[in-house]
């Protein structure tokens, strides 16, 4: 057997941190991810640098920021001739797998590379009786699809070689919307009511106009397919908005919850086998996503609940059980992390930094205290605008360039830019907008210095305007 860790790399699609228990969730209760951050390392402040699902895959598979690897929208695919951490992986004798979700394309140079086994679901894939792609055969599967990428993934680890480490990459779709719950979850909270979350009410006043653009409202934009039928009669607008936020908060964190179950069987699958000491488990999401906060369902734009992370870590052999770290970290930096750990060559493009030693609590003193964020699909899905800013521990500066720059997969229909700015520790929900505020016009300069400073580091352009 290999002294070489094995690494485990579990990603879920829109699960947000604060519905998990070990984050302090007051909506959820979450037992086996829970393990994951007992035995190791539990991160606050992880963030993505583009807030939806394919464009947060890439970043991670090239760590590289999506202007350099090239999948910026919904619309653009992985070019897999692309260097990755699992090709680098295969390379170097690991055993390698993805079962899941990839969401980066079908055929050609777009399925998965760098994988002696893959199987995946075709885009978003279904949450019940899925159709999936065994190393590109197409299967139809009986069942629902936690369970299903559960008990292949398990096979998987069972048929490999014992005498290889193994990288597997272990890839819900929940608790992507619809949200449809298994039999097992679905009573789950039947006879309560969640707690509803400070801003479900939010008004966007002093927000840029974006924010009331949005069209991803709990009380108007859900589907009745979302809400598993009609809203009943004669409700206020208040008991609607109730009513739904109800119908939607259930049915998600009861895709969490099977999620949940299905990772406890991994979990003790590595317990029972032996192999929990040399590997390194990891879990994540692909971006956050709102739980009714400031109205909406959804991801994509830079506020907090849509920026942050989930990310766990744990291997025993290196990592404090319990620890918490605060320090800042990105989805780009998990790549470089994950081949430190094997011993294997970080290459030199890679534009993320290895979380070894801040895992081992030994913080550089050069490490980020900001992080840049861009979001690229301008107007394509839930009417969002296209913006770039600057995160701190402090501060947030937000630039809507409100423009689809050319890219595939995002409206040319440019509208007015315009900036936003929170102080993160005055105002936790990010409620009023800063920017013109004197009180904080030498923050502004700062940060647009940070911003810029950010923007030349990775090599991104900047669109701005005077506003």
């Amino acid at each position: 057997m290999s002294d070489r860790p094995n690494i485990l790399f579990i990603m879920t699609d829109d699960h947000a941190s604060h519905a998990m228990s070990c984050y302090g969730s007051r909506i959820n209760e979450t037992p086996n991810l829970d393990r994951i951050a007992e035995g190791g390392m539990r991160f606050n402040n992880c963030f993505c640098t583009n807030s939806i699902c394919a464009p947060s895959r890439a970043v991670i598979l090239t760590g590289t920021y999506n202007h350099v690897n090239g999948v910026t929208t919904l619309r653009t695919n992985l070019d897999g001739r692309q260097v990755t951490f699992p090709k680098l992986f295969q390379s170097a004798g690991y055993q390698t797998a993805i079962v899941g979700k990839w969401h980066l394309g079908h055929g050609g140079d777009n399925d998965p590379t760098g994988f002696d086994y893959w199987n995946v679901l075709p885009g978003q894939g279904a949450y019940h009786d899925p159709k999936m792609y065994d190393n590109g055969e197409e299967v139809q599967y009986e069942g629902y699809t936690t369970d299903i990428i559960t008990d292949l993934a398990l096979d998987w680890l069972n048929g490999r070689d014992e005498d290889k480490p193994f990288m597997l990459m272990y890839h819900h779709k929940a608790p992507h919307r619809p949200w449809e719950p298994d039999d097992k979850h679905a009573d789950m909270y039947e006879d309560i009511d969640i707690p509803e979350p400070e801003t479900l009410w939010d008004d966007y006043e002093n927000r840029a106009t974006a924010a009331s653009q949005a069209e991803m409202r709990v009380s108007r934009d859900l589907s009745e397919r979302d809400l598993k039928g009609p809203v009943p009669e004669g409700l206020s607008p208040e008991e609607e908005t109730k009513w739904k936020y109800q119908r939607y908060i259930k049915d998600y964190l009861r895709c969490v919850a099977s999620v949940d179950d299905n990772v406890g069987r991994v979990l003790d699958y590595l317990d029972e086998t032996g192999l929990a000491d040399n590997t390194i488990v990891v879990y994540t999401s692909d971006q956050g996503f709102y739980l009714g906060d400031h109205g909406w369902y959804d991801k994509r734009f830079m506020y907090e609940e849509s920026l942050r992370m989930p990310f766990l870590i744990r291997y025993p052999k290196e990592i404090k059980a319990g620890s918490v770290c605060d320090d800042m970290i990105v989805n780009v930096d998990f790549a470089a992390t994950f081949l430190d750990y094997a011993g294997i060559d970080i290459p030199e493009h890679f534009q993320g930094h290895s979380l070894r030693p801040v895992l081992n609590e030994e913080t550089p003193n050069d490490w980020r205290q900001s992080m840049y964020y861009r979001y690229w699909m301008h107007l394509n899905g839930h009417n969002i605008y296209a913006h770039y800013g600057v995160r701190t521990h402090q501060h947030k500066l937000i630039y809507y360039y409100a423009d689809g720059c050319g890219q595939d997969g995002a409206s040319d229909d440019a509208r007015e830019p315009e900036w936003e700015l929170f102080d993160l520790e005055k105002d936790v929900y990010e409620m009023n907008n800063e920017y013109h505020n004197p009180e904080y016009a030498g923050v502004v300069a700062e940060l647009k210095d940070e911003l810029h400073r950010l923007q030349d580091e990775v090599g991104d352009e900047r669109y701005e305007k005077d506003v």
